[in-house]
């Protein structure tokens, strides 16, 4: 009696161990897919990671969409982080400058980065960022202060029906991240390659 519960309980176990290796398979898979399905949808409101040229298409005079500006921290991350202003209205082709204030708010040196998102996710593709802090990573000291400059403009060729969008930034510590890949020497990495 107690080899056959045995049998029971190592098959059970064994489907369970199965399950989760597929969920955490699946997890994986999940972050290219969903980036090919961004890509071709335009539906995830990334936005370009390099920068656009200035616009010389001109300017849509007939039309205007309000830019409104949000931001945020993540979770661990003791910087302020603001923009200075919450919206702005633009025509189409128009090119503006705005900046966004970071504020370190410990004593000890950190790297951030921000990380960009439009909303909605079919706007991100006709939002178009000729300068933006958010393409490098930001070193601020203790205490250390800064205003960063997003400088855009929105294509012409964005959708009638969207008048307004949201262009949201999220500021994660990357420091651990940094120091973590600064720690490996050349050597290190060599192994690790070979």
């Amino acid at each position: 009696m107690q080899g056959h519960h045995n049998k029971q309980t190592n098959k059970l176990v064994r489907k369970l161990v199965v399950i989760v290796l597929a969920m955490f398979g699946f997890g994986f898979a999940m972050v290219p897919l969903y980036d090919v399905f961004c890509d071709i949808t335009g539906l995830n409101g990334k936005t370009a990671t390099e920068a656009a040229q200035i616009n010389e298409s001109g300017i849509d005079t007939d039309r205007t969409i309000t830019v409104q500006f949000i931001s945020r921290t993540a979770k661990e991350m003791p910087w302020e982080f603001r923009p200075e202003i919450a919206e702005i209205v633009v025509h189409p082709g128009e090119t503006k400058i705005i900046k966004f204030y970071a504020k370190n708010n410990t004593l000890v040196d950190m790297l951030g980065q921000a990380v960009p998102s439009v909303a909605p996710g079919r706007a991100a593709n006709y939002f178009k960022k000729i300068e933006c802090f958010c393409f490098e990573q930001q070193f601020l000291s203790g205490q250390e202060e800064v205003w960063m400059p997003l400088q855009f403009y929105i294509d012409a060729e964005i959708p009638t029906d969207v008048n307004t969008l949201t262009l949201s930034y999220t500021l994660f510590d990357i420091s651990l991240s940094d120091k973590a890949s600064q720690a490996s020497t050349p050597e290190e990495t060599a192994i690790v390659e070979s």
